[in-house]
């Protein structure tokens, strides 16, 4: 499945629902800026291998690109472009002065060593750095980078500028600049969404069964904050297995035996299943926190939740949404679902810029304020205009997206 058909699929379905003409949505069919290298990292044996890395920015109307940089050996540029729109689509739907984009470099972390990956971070950034920058375009942690990363990556920068800039990149390490909450933040900011989407449809936390798919950064926390919150969460997975139980599973001690382990496989808590039998189990929540299309034709009708929330990128292909549309399901869709990583990381870039920090509380009161505004807009457009949310989100995005273009004449 080629993700950028996918996601130019989107923008078509919502053109079309919004009446937007071919010359208004020209902007977000194709890339602004494609960024593609190819870069020498000498390896801990003394060997020179060299890596390909890409970074896309999609649309700078709004303001300086901004999305995430992800390590993983199946990345190439129609996924990165894919999640470069999103992005362009993600900030807009949360109204904050970002455009979109989105990097990625070609490895397998888990088959490196910290000093080498350490070396492939300086290095990506030593090949890309005249193309960023705190007011051009902005990287953050994605799949398989973290918060260390970024320091890698932000040092290399200010080194290579010589100046102090740690508005160049988010998701840092609190004591270079980070906001305190951004680890969090992303599953916070999905459960936010959630939280206001079972009112809407009149669902009750302790009565609903919960199932997620992916137990990464943003899955184990959404999974902890769902269990603090009284929800049933019946099942998680990681890449490798899936843990099952058809009351309620002891996510603590989950999450204690995946950080003692890097895997949930060995967990006595539960049965084992497979990741493709999670998504299909009778629950009330689902959700997609691992890769995209993991939802398609070929499995979207065996999907037995009322509600799926999306904080993978891009874990359903247009023909499944179709198919989940008319049965009813409701899908919360990734770009508003999966955006307050990005919200926190804009706060981070104000708290740099300003040079003035907030508490965690401060930090989840605003985002909670921001992600709440933001479904609620979704929501009342899909009502207006009797869509489903992920094409009322894309005409809202697309919407604002559009007037900034004709502000500064590019329409």
């Amino acid at each position: 499945m080629n993700a950028f058909h996918n996601a130019q699929e989107q923008l078509r379905n919502a053109a079309k629902a919004a009446r937007y003409t071919d010359d208004e949505i020209e902007i977000l069919k194709a890339p602004q800026r494609i960024i593609q290298v190819t870069f020498p990292v000498r390896m801990g044996n003394g060997k020179i291998r060299y890596f390909k890395g890409y970074r896309v920015q999609y649309n700078d109307v709004k303001g300086p690109t901004k999305g995430g940089v992800r390590f993983h050996p199946d990345v190439d540029l129609d996924e990165v472009m894919a999640l470069a729109f999103w992005m362009s689509i993600k900030n807009s739907v949360v109204n904050i002065p970002f455009g979109g984009g989105k990097g990625g470099v070609v490895i397998n972390p888990k088959e490196h060593s910290p000093v080498e990956l350490e070396s492939v971070s300086r290095a990506f950034i030593r090949a890309i750095h005249k193309n960023i920058g705190p007011e051009t375009d902005i990287p953050a942690p994605d799949v398989y980078t973290n918060s260390q990363v970024m320091g890698w990556m932000m040092d290399e920068y200010e080194a290579i500028r010589g100046e102090y800039a740690p508005g160049v990149i988010t998701g840092k390490p609190l004591s270079i600049g980070g906001s305190a909450g951004r680890d969090i933040a992303t599953a916070m900011g999905g459960f936010f969404v959630l939280h206001e989407a079972m009112q809407t449809y009149e669902m009750e936390p302790a009565r609903s069964k919960v199932a997620i798919q992916g137990f990464g950064n943003a899955g184990m926390n959404l999974a902890k904050i769902l269990f603090d919150n009284g929800y049933k969460v019946i099942a998680v997975s990681d890449s490798q297995t899936g843990i099952f139980d058809k009351d309620k599973l002891n996510i603590p001690e989950i999450i204690n035996h995946k950080k003692e382990k890097s895997t949930l496989k060995g967990c006595k808590i539960g049965r084992e299943i497979s990741n493709e039998d999670l998504l299909e189990l009778s629950c009330d929540i689902l959700v997609p926190a691992a890769l995209e299309n993991v939802i398609t034709e070929k499995n979207a009708d065996n999907i037995m939740a009322k509600i799926i929330l999306e904080i993978a990128n891009g874990p359903l292909t247009t023909e499944a949404d179709e198919i989940l549309n008319n049965k009813g399901v409701k899908v919360l869709p990734d770009v508003l679902g999966n955006s307050g990583g990005v919200v926190v990381s804009y706060f981070e870039w104000a708290q740099n810029n300003y040079g003035f920090y907030w508490h965690e509380e401060e930090v989840m009161e605003r985002l909670q304020s921001w992600m709440v505004r933001a479904y609620r807009e979704i929501q009342e457009k899909s009502t207006a205009r009797e869509i489903n949310l992920r094409d009322a989100a894309f005409v809202v995005a697309i919407q604002r997206i559009i007037e900034a273009a004709k502000a500064r004449g590019r329409i």
